[in-house]
């Protein structure tokens, strides 16, 4: 835990440094807001473990490259929460609601060029590479994030299809990093692309967990409106596999609950039927499976076992967290 402590105060103390401009504040101060929000910054501290995994001995070189993957997952972050119609992230009023909506768009996207600038700044040699997973992973965040919207038309959601949402919109990003930190550190493409595997199944499994925390999350603790997806009626892994398993009667309560406008109301008797039918006990042994499949491909890498001890604390304990 001692070397994910240090990078995590590095990476904050590099957030907590970054110069953005004064005007045109409603551009810049919602930049400043969102960084400042008490995240758990994983993604920019896989950069880091990434690069240390393979006893990189240039550690503070990586910091452009995971400030770069913060603030793209920022920036997709705002975007996202204006299609989502959050009022909270982080358990602080989102920047929509906190200003509008065309501020959050125009914000967001002022951030995702200040990623390019980061990626700008690292070592001229490795700038192509990273460039390539940047973009590969951008692009499939947004694919990822299309198809979720899509799902909301779509009166039945196959779990392969909602795996393979989760991946794009979601996984990548922690592969993604992790890859950029490899890169960094000269690893070879078998070692990057097992690294890559090893982030994407963790990121499917810390979303599966996202999901069972929606709904049976500690409001204190988990930062987000427990119980959003239902009311948003999300294509979740609960959801999909609740219509999968219901009876008609129950089946016909489901589609009644999309008109409930009492919102206790909807998310108790969804709960309910979840509870009836034990999807989660489902989306936890699915949650497990995708989580061995992360341990595997970290296993073969040939590296010292000490080497590997940051990112497997790290992925312990995103599966057991509270938020």
């Amino acid at each position: 835990m001692l070397t994910q402590s240090i990078y995590s105060t590095l990476i904050t103390e590099a957030i907590e440094q970054a110069q953005f401009p004064v005007d045109p504040p409603k551009l810049y101060d919602p930049i400043r807001y969102i960084l400042g929000l008490s995240g758990k910054r994983i993604r920019p501290l896989l950069v880091m473990l990434g690069a240390d995994l393979f006893a990189f001995d240039d550690m503070e070189s990586t910091i452009p490259a995971a400030l770069a993957v913060e603030y793209f997952h920022n920036f997709s972050l705002i975007h996202d929460d204006i299609m989502d119609e959050a009022p909270l992230r982080r358990g602080a009023i989102t920047v929509h609601k906190k200003w509008s909506e065309n501020v959050a768009i125009l914000s967001g996207d002022a951030l995702l060029v200040k990623a390019y600038e980061e990626i700008a700044q690292c070592a001229p040699d490795k700038i192509p590479a990273l460039l390539k997973v940047f973009n590969r992973m951008a692009l499939e965040v947004c694919e990822g994030q299309q198809k979720d919207m899509d799902f909301e038309t779509e009166d039945q959601v196959e779990e392969s299809a909602y795996i393979a949402m989760i991946r794009a919109k979601t996984s990548v990003l922690l592969g993604g990093a992790l890859q950029m930190g490899a890169i960094l550190a000269n690893a070879n493409a078998e070692e990057q692309e097992l690294l890559f595997q090893f982030g994407v199944n963790l990121g499917i499994a810390f979303q599966l967990q996202d999901d069972i925390l929606d709904v049976y999350g500690n409001p204190e603790n988990f930062g987000k409106q427990v119980g959003g997806d239902i009311l948003c009626d999300k294509k979740t892994i609960l959801r999909i596999h609740l219509q999968r398993l219901a009876d008609e009667q129950d089946a016909l309560t489901l589609k009644e609950l999309v008109n409930e406008r009492d919102a206790e109301s909807k998310i108790q008797t969804t709960k309910q039927l979840y509870a009836k039918y034990d999807v989660r006990a489902i989306a936890e042994e699915l949650k497990e499976r995708y989580s061995e499949h992360a341990y595997k491909a970290l296993e073969a890498i040939r590296v010292a076992a000490q080497q590997k001890v940051a990112l497997l604390d790290l992925a312990r304990n995103l599966m057991v967290r509270t938020h």
